[in-house]
């Protein structure tokens, strides 16, 4: 029979790491880029009793019986995801950004073609060709960067570059790159070389979905995010495209790199989706890139200097070796403070990616708890006087102390297990 004890019955072990993570999100401030706070709707379907089912294939062609409330579940988040993004498909089944990524390669490339994306040292991700990924192994890689100058993409370079290499596909979008991108132009350049475009949104979808960056949906013939980041929902991924791909796509998800989806997940999934059908969810997005630009500029005046000079959408890249330290040590005194960062590396970056000359800063999710200007002009406060004193426990611990009473202002999860 069942045990239908509590976990903190069952497993106490695991029950008090759960109540500690808890409690550092509560009274720390979470900066990673990559990183949000779910609603309770979304907490609570993802870990409902779809978790128990099994469901391969896709709503009304599945492999086992018993489907029929799971299609139900599938269907909102598909319909949801193209009202959303006013795509012609989507396929909800991916279990994250990478796979849904793998999904688009393996459903037009085979081994061996050449896939020309970011390079991960300017703001690309690992599965845009970078040779520790599956796409870096598989595929003929050619990287495009950003001008030194300007910190910023040059689509003229980007062309060129296309023009000699002749991709069969290309991708844009990126993991740590606070500006505009023109998916426009990248559709022209995908054109005139004959290539297939791909846009890679998981940092940006939802600020994308709301209307603060220009949509890639129209321009590019596939369309790949996480459902997390600005997005807000479960960790897990989701692919669209043109209708003409929606076949492939689909056999490439499933049987091609998949077996069963996690039904929880798409259920948590279409709940997120829901969510950002609201007014209040598009308002909230529109605050998350203005927390971006205040904090960006309040750490300007401080004397640091933001890679681009700033940013315009939810991330800044803070270039921490103007201070004499390297994004490791300032990943790791921040987080003594009680503020979660992750180091990353800048463009044209000395240090590999483990040490790093930056560290990439986000504000989605303490834009979830509520904050607002002011209050990133605190957190600029608090890292500039952390990252000034860099072997100083003392002015570590006294940050803590005021990260803590801010992210009380503003609580997360207190009311749940």
């Amino acid at each position: 029979m069942s045990d239908y004890r509590s976990l903190k019955a069952v497993d106490p072990e695991v029950y008090q790491a759960i109540a500690d993570e808890r409690s550092r999100q509560n009274f720390g401030l979470e900066l990673i880029a990559s990183e949000n706070f779910v609603s309770r709707a979304v907490l609570e379907a993802t870990g409902s009793v779809l978790t128990n089912k099994y469901a391969e294939g896709y709503p009304g062609r599945r492999y086992y019986g018993g489907c029929e409330f799971v299609d139900v579940v599938e269907r909102l988040a598909i319909d949801r995801a193209r009202k959303l993004f006013g795509a012609e498909h989507a396929n909800v089944q991916p279990h994250s950004g990478t796979s849904a990524n793998m999904a688009v390669y393996f459903a037009v490339l085979k081994p061996g073609d050449k896939l020309m994306g970011m390079d991960l040292s300017c703001g690309g991700h690992l599965t845009h060709g970078h040779r520790l990924s599956y796409s870096g192994r598989d595929f003929q890689v050619v990287a495009y960067g950003v001008d030194k100058e300007t910190e910023r993409i040059d689509y003229d370079a980007v062309e060129a570059l296309a023009l000699a290499e002749r991709p069969k596909l290309i991708v844009c979008g990126a993991s740590a790159y606070s500006r505009i991108i023109d998916f426009e132009r990248f559709r022209a350049i995908a054109d005139k070389v004959g290539a297939l475009l791909m846009a890679d949104i998981a940092h940006i979808a939802g600020l994308v979905a709301a209307g603060f960056h220009p949509s890639p949906v129209p321009h590019c013939h596939f369309v790949t995010t996480t459902t997390h980041k600005t997005l807000r929902g479960p960790r897990a991924g989701l692919v669209m495209c043109k209708e003409a791909f929606a076949k492939e796509i689909d056999r490439s998800v499933f049987p091609g790199i998949q077996g069963g989806p996690l039904m929880h997940v798409i259920a948590a999934k279409a709940v997120a989706l829901g969510e950002a059908q609201t007014e209040e969810w598009r308002q909230y997005q529109g605050q998350i890139v203005q927390n971006a630009a205040r904090l960006s500029a309040r750490l300007t005046g401080l004397g640091f200097r933001i890679v681009s000079g700033g940013t315009d959408n939810h991330l800044l890249l803070l270039d921490v070796a103007k201070a004499g330290i390297t994004g490791k040590v300032a990943e790791k005194i921040l987080e003594e403070a009680g503020i979660t960062v992750n180091k990353n590396t800048i463009p044209f970056d000395p240090n590999p990616p483990l040490v790093a000359s930056g560290v990439r800063i986000g504000t989605a999710a303490l834009t979830t708890r509520g904050m607002k200007e002011p209050e990133m002009d605190q957190v600029g406060d608090f890292i500039a006087e952390v990252l000034r004193a860099p072997e100083d426990a003392a002015v570590h611990a006294g940050v803590r102390v005021r990260v803590r009473e801010l992210c009380v202002r503003f609580p997360l999860y207190d009311a749940l297990m």
